[in-house]
């Protein structure tokens, strides 16, 4: 059962378009695309096909790593980059090796805890942007060539849409505005979009939670959720190399369907990535003393705790072995013997630990956060296929009442298939306005209206005196309205607050109306046609300075904040945010 697919419309463009979702991933990266026919529904594909893969039939990932030479100039990537006699080359050479990169785009209020280790320095010249665009241009290569290669008439297909390619881009859920805009110049640098305001509104943006949650719609995970929503909510866990994407999400509506989320998302530095780095630095101290404490040594081992050891490890109650060496390889007194690492299975549950423990702390505020109502997690991302990983979680969150599983297809694909599904699915034709949008306010009490005496048991009384009803719905976008990008839709609001230490918290929640042209008098919160849309949030705070005490009623007293929402519908993303006046300085956020 794949619900999202089997809902999907025709594509309703006039002419061939080809959309690509770029998956940069900390240590892999994929490519899905959708060839969008005029009245034809579109249909998911998968670059299955990178150089340096020729002998493995349908690999859809390779590493996130690169090669430069002296002169900063890339000389290979993913797959490429690990044959042999190239990485004998590059010893030769001395070129650079870049890992670890998409690490560099992090806002700063995310700490990385590396062991003591840290990012191996860029090539002479290159910025982290730079080498962001560097493998998203080397995707796109790689791309292009599957697609001609692969598809009937393939030259001709790639011709006719080469000029307006759409992009989604895909990013950890806690990766912000400064980091799209990273990300948009990345692909300007990597020659993905001119570097115009045409070619820019050609990149969208997912997070790699909303992706992974239309993966799970996509291939059926969803499916017992969606024949049976009942208001349960449900946690998407993308478990990748480098972060934790975790987002609680509830269906609202099957028909069409809607999704909301019912918590903020979250994002935690606890990829395998991690468990590798700390291996690495516990290979450092068991190995000093041996021959094999090496760098070359243990970066050797450490690469092949990644590939086997990792990846299969299960038991802790199991001796755990890193084939590493030939059978001549011997060290006792550490416990190597006939080229393998010994290790017990506590020590190697105790390189995971810190990112299964960030990750049920993660899981169980979202949870808490959600009031209970999340009944099942979904894992997936490459790190899910980790069987220690996926039973430590079934067996720490059993007490929570929360089932967990994983989709039995090819998890790692997840985000980059999910961010065509996104693509698909949700997007709204440019210009466009195709639900109502708006707020929530508070509407004077009217005792000769019957629908306002039937909410009586709901009022309350402001500080300054008027009796007021919540749940009022008022629009600022209508629907069916032709926008262009420079159209701002706003309207003014004011609020009463007796403490000015709340305006460092100040949010707003938008909502969207898909119940037709008339405008609804009141939000039907457990309706269908009612969703949010997203939540705006702004730290009012600088206002408390100027805010004029009043005295309310009761003689207590109270400030008024005035500001306004305004609503962009631009080339790429919606847009939401608040404004205000601070001593005549105009502010946003």
């Amino acid at each position: 059962m794949k619900p999202a697919a089997g809902t999907r419309k025709p594509y309703i463009g006039s002419t061939r378009s080809l959309v690509l979702a770029l998956d940069v991933g900390t240590t892999f990266s994929g490519v899905s695309y959708g060839i969008l026919e005029p009245g034809e529904i579109p249909k998911i594909h998968g670059v299955t096909r990178f150089p340096g893969q020729e002998h493995v039939a349908g690999n859809s990932k390779i590493p996130s790593i690169m090669y430069y030479d002296a002169n900063s100039e890339m000389k290979a990537a993913g797959a490429e980059a690990e044959n042999a006699t190239l990485v004998a080359e590059a010893e030769d050479e001395n070129w650079t090796k870049v890992e670890l990169f998409k690490l560099r785009l992090r806002p700063k209020s995310m700490k990385l805890k590396m062991n003591g280790m840290r990012l191996a320095p860029l090539p002479a010249g290159k910025t982290a942007v730079d080498v962001f665009g560097d493998f998203l241009s080397y995707l796109f290569r790689c791309t292009r060539s599957f697609i001609i290669d692969t598809h009937a008439n393939g030259p001709a297909l790639w011709h006719a849409v080469e000029n307006d390619i759409q992009f989604v881009l895909s990013h950890p859920n806690g990766w912000e505005g400064a980091q799209q805009s990273k990300m948009r110049r990345a692909a300007v640098y990597g020659g993905l979009i001119p570097d115009t305001d045409e070619g820019r509104a050609r990149i969208r943006f997912v997070t790699e939670g909303e992706a992974s949650l239309h993966a799970c719609v996509l291939n059926g995970l969803a499916a017992d959720v969606l024949q049976d929503p009942s208001g349960h909510g449900f946690i998407v866990a993308d478990a990748g190399g480098g972060t934790l994407d975790i987002s609680s999400y509830a269906i609202r509506g099957t028909a069409p369907l809607v999704i909301e989320e019912i918590a903020p998302p979250d994002c935690v530095f606890a990829g395998s990535v991690f468990v590798s780095r700390r291996a690495r630095a516990f290979f450092g101290e068991k190995l000093k003393s041996s021959k094999y404490g090496t760098s070359d040594a243990l970066d050797h081992i450490t690469k092949r705790f990644d590939e086997t050891t990792k990846r299969l490890f299960r038991d802790s109650k199991e001796m755990q072995f890193v084939p590493f060496g030939s059978p001549l390889d011997k060290d006792i007194s550490v416990g190597i013997r006939g080229g393998q690492l010994k290790l017990t299975g506590t020590e190697v549950a105790a390189l995971f630990e810190p990112s299964i423990e960030a990750a049920i702390a993660s899981i169980k505020t979202q949870i808490d956060a959600s009031g209970g109502t999340v009944k099942s997690v979904w894992l997936v991302g490459g790190f899910a296929a980790s069987p220690w990983l996926f039973s430590q979680l079934q067996e720490r969150l059993a007490g929570y009442h929360v089932a967990v599983s994983r989709p039995d297809t090819q998890t790692s694909k997840a985000v980059a298939d999910g961010a065509i599904g996104f693509y698909c699915d949700h997007h709204v034709s440019a210009r466009i306005s195709k639900f109502m949008y708006g707020v929530e306010y508070l509407r004077e009490f009217d005792p000769k209206d019957e629908e306002h005496v039937a909410r009586k048991h709901r009022l309350f009384e402001m500080p300054s005196g008027p009796k007021l009803l919540p749940d009022a719905f008022d629009c600022i976008l209508a629907r069916s309205v032709r926008v262009k990008e420079s159209n701002v839709f706003s309207r003014k609001y004011c609020t009463e607050v007796t403490n000015l230490s709340t305006l460092s918290v100040f949010e707003v929640e938008i909502w969207c109306y898909r119940g037709g042209d008339t405008v609804p008098k009141w939000i039907h919160r457990s309706s269908e046609v009612f969703s949010t849309l997203c939540y705006v949030r702004a730290d009012l705070s600088p206002l408390a300075g100027s805010a004029q005490a009043k005295q309310g009623r009761n003689g207590k007293m109270y400030w008024t904040i005035v500001f306004s929402i305004e609503i962009h519908f631009g080339l790429t993303e919606f847009k939401a945010r608040i404004k205000w006046v601070d001593n005549v300085r105009g502010f946003t956020l």
